[in-house]
Parts: C-alpha cells; structure tokens; sequence
C-alpha cells in the first residue's frame, strides 16, 4: 500500500516503541542508541532497494555531514547511518520491518567499500548479518548496491521532498 507522508509518519509513531525495543534485544550498541540520534527525514519514505519498506535515516553525532546530502562528502571513522523500517500489506496490514546499518570503520577494514561495514537486525532481534562477521554473505548485497554510488562516499540519501531541512 502506497502511504502520504502523514498517513506514514502516524504509523511510524505507533509502532516506534515496538520497534526499537526489538532491535535493541540484538545487543547491538547502534539498535539501542539510534533513538537518541538525529532523524533525517520528516516522515517514512518509501525505498524500492529495501523491498518498497518505509525507512527512517538516523545517524549519530559522527554522521552529522549526512545531514548536508549529497554535499555530504567522505564521512569520518566512527560515522553511524542507521535506517529502521515497516511495511503494509496489499490488505494494509502493518509489519516491522529490519534494521540497517552502515558504520565507517578504520582505514583498511574494508577495501571494496571504503571501510563501510554492514548490518541487518531483523524486527524479531535476531542478526541477519554483519560484514566480515556472521552471516557476512547476506550483507554482500548491500556493499554491492552501495558501491554504484562509490563517488558519494558509498551513501545514498533519502528523497528530496522527505528531508529535514535545518540540521542540528
């Protein structure tokens, strides 16, 4: 189901207790602390490379540069771009969805992708995958999309029309 940024955001706020007390059962420092971090955008956006879901783009203080978009440039070590996520049903039914997670690691962690490690925490807590880590071979799909936009720091940024324009 195809929602307007009002009808997205009201459903986002009713579940975002849910969701994040799930993703933080992972043990996963990022899943607990995102709520606290900046939001990105002004309401869930709907993303076709995460199977149509509705996003939400945190980032913690090291990632504030995301905040300028595509002027964002070389994010630092330490950066943290988190994405939590839903999805409707045809029949509109509501369904948490995963936690995304890119962190820029130290210099030569990860050559192919510019030190950008990956994870997946699925809405139940348990670990889809972590890259160089368990169930790395299900993060391989990511560090692939992400290195079409390799110019840009391996980053993507959310639609225009759903950006928070004043960053603090």
């Amino acid at each position: 189901e195809k929602l307007g940024p009002q009808k997205a955001e009201a459903i986002y706020r009713r579940m975002l207790k849910r969701l994040r007390a799930a993703y933080a059962l992972s043990g996963d420092p990022s899943a607990g602390a995102y709520a606290r971090w900046q939001r990105f955008n002004r309401a869930p956006y709907q993303s076709e490379q995460h199977g149509g879901r509705y996003l939400n783009n945190y980032g913690n203080a090291a990632a504030r540069a995301y905040g300028r978009f595509e002027a964002a440039g070389v994010l630092p070590p330490g950066a943290i771009i988190v994405k939590d996520s839903f999805s409707v049903s045809k029949d509109g039914q509501v369904l948490p969805g995963p936690l995304f997670i890119m962190e820029k690691m130290a210099p030569d962690f990860a050559e192919g992708s510019d030190d950008w490690r990956y994870s997946q925490i699925m809405p139940d807590g348990s670990i889809l995958g972590i890259s160089k880590g368990p169930g790395s071979e299900n993060m391989d799909f990511c560090a692939d999309c992400h290195a079409r936009v390799a110019k840009l720091d391996y980053l993507f940024f959310l639609p225009k029309a759903y950006r928070v324009k004043s960053i603090r």
